[in-house]
Parts: structure tokens; sequence; C-alpha cells
């Protein structure tokens, strides 16, 4: 039996949504949602037939048609015309997991009672995801100001049976969610388009995603950097506590330990170093490290708030009589957050392509480019141009989005975030240095062969050991792109 997640107002965390996502949650309106969407819904509603002033959004036109007045007959139509006019998405579909995420964020921004939407409305959002029906969205459209509209026009689409939708793996016509669960497009009623279209759930979906992708990458990158350290016969005293207590940078303490832990008890960490001290890719782990960990926690913290707070416009305060109409749709916060977060991890990848580098040079008694017959054979030559080539273009894709903006709705939008363009890029950045951590360890695990009789610690060969049932040691040259792909599947797969 499925469990189900009650939406409410208490603040939903990251650990707590990657549980809803790996234990496949069903979602729910709390009686305190149902209450608080009620109300602001019949207070709009009482507001429209007392009030003769115009209510943007609700009896107005959008952006710089702002001052033109709607018939109250025409306001359904209103809405829908907004949802079909900013469906213009285009480029590469958006992945399954990040509607999905979209889709669980729009209804936790609603639920809060200051968007004037139906209950119906966010009862459809939930059947949607709890039957697995993701609206079928496009990368590019957004400006990251006003909301995602496009992408967001997108995910309404199919509330009024148009668009498309993906359902098992299949992409179909929306008119196909009356056939199969005879639900029959809803009406759209004063605002409610609107309140669909303006958000930061696009933006924050796909910050979401990276964040969660990343804190798994992060213990990854500590324990690669481990592995590599040992397979360099690496000094172990730059990772004494002493050291990182005289620059007591958070992330930089955490990573130090953290190091010393994995290599507890290693033969290869305890035997007498020739080298006085060794290159910084290795030497300097915790202060790279943790100075991306640091940069990861202000990032979080902004996108724990955005997640949990309401993105749409006007606002609705029923309790205080006011419609007011802000600005909580502008991605500003997402777009630096995200642009901040794609340097950080990006010198990641950097740093490990480094590691790569010294690994396959023929140093520390290590054979040139890890293969014993270096020569007849190239080994692990390749596997280092893969490497460098990622870096070279995630350091292309750090130029910041949130520096950029354009004139849009004939000057009244005239300043946007480009937020959406800058979670996206950041996507590719994180998958790049994902691939580039998974050619270290196999670079790693090759070298630290080399290193036996001399084991190292229990925690590193149990590891290894695992790696290596999927990705063995290569004798001979093969084809390495299987090898890598095998990796990557190897990081994605291992519950670390």
């Amino acid at each position: 039996m499925s469990q189900i997640h009650y939406i409410d107002s208490t603040v939903l965390g990251f650990s707590q949504i990657q549980t809803l996502i790996d234990d496949n949650y069903k979602l729910a309106l709390s009686e305190e949602a149902t209450c608080k969407i009620n109300k602001s819904r019949a207070y709009l509603d009482q507001k429209q037939k007392e009030s003769k002033n115009p209510i943007y959004g609700v009896n107005t036109g959008f952006g710089s048609l702002c001052n033109i007045k709607i018939d109250e007959d025409k306001l359904t139509f209103l809405q829908e015309n907004l949802v079909m006019s900013h469906a213009c998405g285009t480029g590469d579909r958006v992945e399954e997991s990040v509607v999905k995420l979209m889709l669980l964020l729009k209804i936790q921004s609603l639920s809060y009672g200051y968007s004037g939407v139906s209950i119906e409305l966010v009862e459809r959002l939930i059947d949607f995801y709890n039957r697995g029906i993701f609206p079928v969205i496009y990368e590019l459209g957004s400006l990251g100001a006003s909301g995602d509209l496009a992408p967001l026009a997108h995910l309404a689409l199919p509330l009024i049976g148009k668009g498309e939708v993906l359902i098992d793996q299949k992409v179909e016509k929306s008119s196909v969610l009356k056939e199969k669960f005879g639900w029959e497009p809803l009406v759209l009623q004063s605002k409610e388009g609107l309140a669909l279209l303006n958000g930061t759930q696009f933006m924050s979906a796909h910050l979401l995603r990276n964040v969660l992708k990343t804190k798994r990458l992060m213990k990854w990158a500590d324990t690669i950097a481990a592995i590599s350290i040992d397979a360099f016969d690496c000094n172990l005293s730059p990772f004494d506590s002493l050291v990182h207590k005289v620059r007591p940078h958070r992330g930089q303490i955490e990573t130090a330990k953290t190091i010393l832990k994995l290599l507890e008890g290693s033969e290869i960490g305890g035997v007498q170093k020739q080298n006085v001290q060794d290159p910084y890719s290795f030497r300097c782990v915790p202060q790279v490290h943790g100075a991306t960990r640091d940069a990861l926690r202000y990032v979080e913290q902004t996108l724990l708030t955005e997640i949990n707070s309401v993105t749409d416009n006007p606002n609705i305060f029923s309790d205080e009589d006011k419609i007011i109409s802000g600005g909580n749709f502008h991605g500003q916060p997402l777009a630096i957050s995200a642009d901040v977060m794609a340097i950080a991890v990006s010198e990641i990848g950097n740093i490990s392509e480094r590691r790569i580098y010294q690994l396959v040079s023929g140093l520390r008694g290590l054979p040139t480019f890890l293969v014993s017959s270096p020569g007849l054979h190239s080994g692990f030559m390749i596997p280092q141009y893969t490497a460098a080539s990622i870096v070279s273009q995630n350091k292309q894709l750090c130029t910041p989005a949130s520096v950029d903006s354009i004139v849009s709705s004939n000057g009244q939008e005239d300043h946007v975030s480009m937020g959406a363009n800058a979670v996206t890029k950041l996507s590719r950045i994180v998958d790049n240095v994902e691939r580039v951590l998974a050619i270290e360890l196999f670079n790693a695990s090759q070298a630290i062969y080399f290193r036996l009789p001399l084991r190292s610690s229990d925690a590193i060969e149990y590891i290894l050991k695992e790696f290596r049932k999927l990705v063995p040691f290569v004798k001979d040259d093969k084809v390495m792109a299987t090898e890598i792909q095998k990796s990557i599947s190897f990081l994605r797969s291992y519950k670390i």
C-alpha cells in the first residue's frame, strides 16, 4: 500500500523530498491546506462581486496589457487564452524527474492559500503527480521573471485538455486523460491561469534536482579523492585536524575529517613517504572540496526558502482584506544561487581531472598510462583527454546567467533574472562532474592495483571490490568508453 504525504504548512526539506521521490509517496491535501485554499478562493469570489476597481490578472490583461479591463463573462476565456498563448517552449523535453518535482512544488506553493485557486485545480495537479502523468515541457522559453511563464504554461495545458502528457514513458495528447481516467478538462476560474503560470517552479525544480544529485556527488568526490590519494602514495599529514583548526572553514574541516576516516588503517598510508609534499590536487582536497561545500550551504538555504514560499502574483491576503500585486515570481535569488553552484561544483571536476592527470603521468612508481606495457598499449591515455574536454566545457558553462537581462512585454518586464538558463546549464555542469568523477574512479582503481601487496583501508578496499565486479582491472587495451559508462552507472547505483 502506498504511503501518503499530506501537504501542509510545515517546512518541506531536502531529505523529505528525497524520501517522497525514492519511496514513491502519494500526495494528499491536509485539512489545514484544504481550509486555506477554500478560504482564499471564497474571498476572491466575494471581492470580485464587491469591487469596482480592476484587479490585476483577475479581470485585467497581463504584462503591459494590465490596464485593459476584461468583462465578467470573459474571465474563463481570459485565463485559458493566457495558458495557450504563453505555451511557447522549445528545445529539449524536460526530464520526467524534474517535471515531477515541478508538480510537487507547484502544489506546495498553491496550498498556502495566497493564490485564490479552487480546490479542484490543486486536486487535479495532485492526481497528475499520483498517477505519474507528466505534462510535456520544454527547456527553452523562460526568462526567469514573471515566473517561468512558458514552461509552466506547458505544465498547465493538460489541465484544460490541451498539450501533451507523458504516461508510462509514452507521449500522448492530453485528450487521452478523459478516455483513460474520465477526467473532463477543467474550466479555469478567474486568476487560476495566472496562478499556474506565475511561479518559479521550473527554476526551483531544476535547482532542487541538482542540489539532491550534488549532495550524493560530494560524498563520491571525497571517497574517490581518498582512493586517488592512496593510489598516488600521498602523505596523510595535510589532513591532520591541527592544520584545519588554524583555518577553520567549516567545509574544509569536514572534508579533512572525512578523508582521514576513509583512509583509517590504510597500509599504503602508513608507509614512510619519499616525497615531502604532494601536488595540490591531492594535498588541497579539504580546501577545494570544503569551499564547494560552504558555497552549497548558501545555495541550499536559498532554495529551501524558495520551495516553501508563495511565488505567484498577485498575492491574496484574505485576513488583511488585501490583494497585492508584487514580484515574488522574480527568479533572481535562484539565478544567483545557480551561478554560484555552477562555479562551486565545476571546481570539483577541475581538481578531479588534475588527479587523473597525475595518476597517468608515470610518477610515484606507477606505470605510464597505468598499463604494464605502455607503447604497445595506450591504456588510460585518452580517458584523461575526455575528462579534460569535459572540465573545459564546464568552465565555459560557468559564465553567469544572473548578470544578464533583456527587456520584455513592451518594457513592463524590464529586468529579468535569466534563472531558467542558469539552472539548465547547471544541470549540464553537474552531470559533467559526475562523468569526470567516474573517470577518476576508473583510473584510481587501476592505479591502486599497482600498490599491491600493500592494501588501502577496509572502507576503500570494500568499495574497490564492488567497483571491480563491474569494471575490472584493465590488462590490455579495450574500448574504454564502455568502461567509463559502467563507472558512471556504478556511481549512480551504488549506495554510498
